[in-house]
């Protein structure tokens, strides 16, 4: 049957963009959790959030998380080809220490000159600012091995450790099996007396759904993986609004650097 298909004379105008603002994540092919803490905490009708996978093997050590740092331009390249994100965040702590903040942005910047680039431990950093916190507790699901950078890291960026815990866990598909209910009484014993916040360190914990009932047992801000890194990338999209569901740093503004 030969059906007649008319070519419209009239073309619509378009929108410069389909969503006013964009965030690209870059997240582990073994990733259960960043999607859908961004999908909570981030995406709206106003912002759009835009995901690629890079290879990632099992067991969290090191060595392996070192590896991942030649696919992060690749993987950039292919959020949005050709179009500028307002963020993108690499979603991995523990390799964003071990490789270092500024080699990573080098990197994704090879595929996204103009946008800015947000690390969890990054972020963490500017929400702990943020509380004024200087002496902090840290907890962390990996192995003395892959927390020891971490440690590091803070340290060696004006943080008194206070207290540093980690539960000894190498893959991180297992960390996100951790239930939020169980980090609870874990970020109470992690937390030092004199600690003024807890950083719960792991873009693999759903730390993030946990937080507000954290900080009501423990009495003090709890800045988590997820949770700085949404935030930190909702400010920069311009997105002012309060949700404090998602613990008292969704509810502050980001200094200027």
């Amino acid at each position: 049957m030969d059906i007649d298909i008319r070519l419209s004379p009239q073309k619509p105008a378009l929108e410069a963009r389909p969503l006013e603002k964009r965030v690209g994540l870059i997240v582990l092919a073994t990733d259960h959790t960043t999607e859908p803490d961004f999908r909570r905490m981030v995406a709206s009708e106003r912002i759009g959030v835009y995901v690629a996978r890079i290879f990632y093997a099992n067991p969290t050590t090191p060595e392996n998380l070192r590896r991942m740092q030649p696919a992060l331009t690749e993987g950039a390249r292919l959020i949005l080809p050709g179009e500028t994100l307002d963020a993108i965040c690499y979603s991995c702590t523990s390799a964003s220490v071990v490789i270092g903040d500024a080699e990573i942005e080098a990197v994704v910047k090879e595929a996204k000159p103009a946008s800015i680039v947000v690390t969890p431990p990054l972020a963490a950093m500017r929400g702990l600012k943020a509380f004024g916190a200087k002496r902090i507790s840290i907890l962390t699901p990996y192995t003395v091995e892959t927390s020891r950078p971490m440690a590091d890291y803070f340290a060696g960026r004006g943080f008194e450790i206070a207290s540093f815990t980690c539960l000894g866990f190498d893959d991180d598909r297992e960390m996100a099996r951790i239930p939020p209910a169980s980090l609870l009484a874990l970020a109470q014993a992690a937390t030092a007396p004199d600690a003024q916040a807890l950083f719960i360190s792991c873009t693999a914990l759903r730390a993030a759904l946990a937080a507000p009932a954290i900080e009501l047992a423990i009495g003090r801000p709890v800045v988590t993986s997820n949770q700085a890194t949404a935030w930190n990338c909702l400010r920069l999209c311009g997105d002012e609004k309060p949700r404090p569901e998602f613990g008292r740093l969704m509810t502050m503004q980001l200094a200027a650097e």
